[in-house]
């Protein structure tokens, strides 16, 4: 599978449920998923408006209908990501009812499954993050500074010979290796390298 067969779907309000129940996705969904995988595949500057119009089948006025341009198809997709990932993260300490060492596998493995899910989105936050405007630039660094502290808070509860900064690195080092999925091919079954990835990850950072 590729990266741009493999993009997010961003969340939108719903038109209608599909079939056995699932939301049908908007025309702004289906657009904005098609660019994200131009993006992680040829690169932000790579991509044009009328290569993302022609892959979705849209004509310029009709795609400016929906994003006023790159910057804003780009922000559409990470802002929601960030999001939802400070807030999966949350829920999976809550609901780990204060044990550490359940809090941080349940992290592992909520990061494992959304890093193999989403390739295109772990693309675009590892190289064209710096592409946006300033504004939600800084709202994208916000969040993930806030899901990094999630993952400190716990490390430093069940590690007591951690401080915070040590901790941080350790927490870093985990995103690099669950981050990876944008570069791993398919030799390996996704239920193995799913595997692979947790107790990698789980390795590194019980000591």
């Amino acid at each position: 599978m590729t990266l741009e067969q493999s993009a997010v779907r961003p969340p939108a309000q719903s038109r209608g449920a599909g079939p056995a129940g699932q939301r049908r996705r908007s025309r702004r969904e289906e657009i904005l998923e098609i660019a994200v995988g131009l993006f992680a595949t040829r690169g932000y500057h790579g991509v044009s408006m009328d290569d993302i119009g022609a892959a979705a089948g849209v004509t310029g006025p009709a795609l400016y209908h929906h994003f006023a341009g790159k910057e804003a198809m780009l922000a559409a997709a990470l802002i929601p990501v960030s999001e939802q990932l400070l807030a999966g993260g949350q829920a999976r300490i809550a609901e780990s009812s204060g044990d550490a060492a359940a809090a941080l596998v349940a992290l592992v493995d909520f990061h494992v499954e959304f890093a193999l899910a989403n390739p295109a989105v772990i693309a675009l936050h590892l190289h064209e993050l710096d592409r946006l405007p300033e504004d939600p630039r800084r709202q994208i660094r916000r969040l993930q500074r806030l899901y990094v502290e999630e993952w400190v808070s716990t490390l430093t509860v069940l590690r007591a010979e951690l401080d915070a900064g040590e901790a941080r690195v350790l927490a870093h080092a985990a995103f690099g290796l669950m981050n990876s999925t944008p570069f791993l091919g398919g030799e390996v079954d996704r239920v193995r390298r799913a595997e692979l990835l947790r107790a990698a990850t789980l390795s590194a950072l019980q000591g």
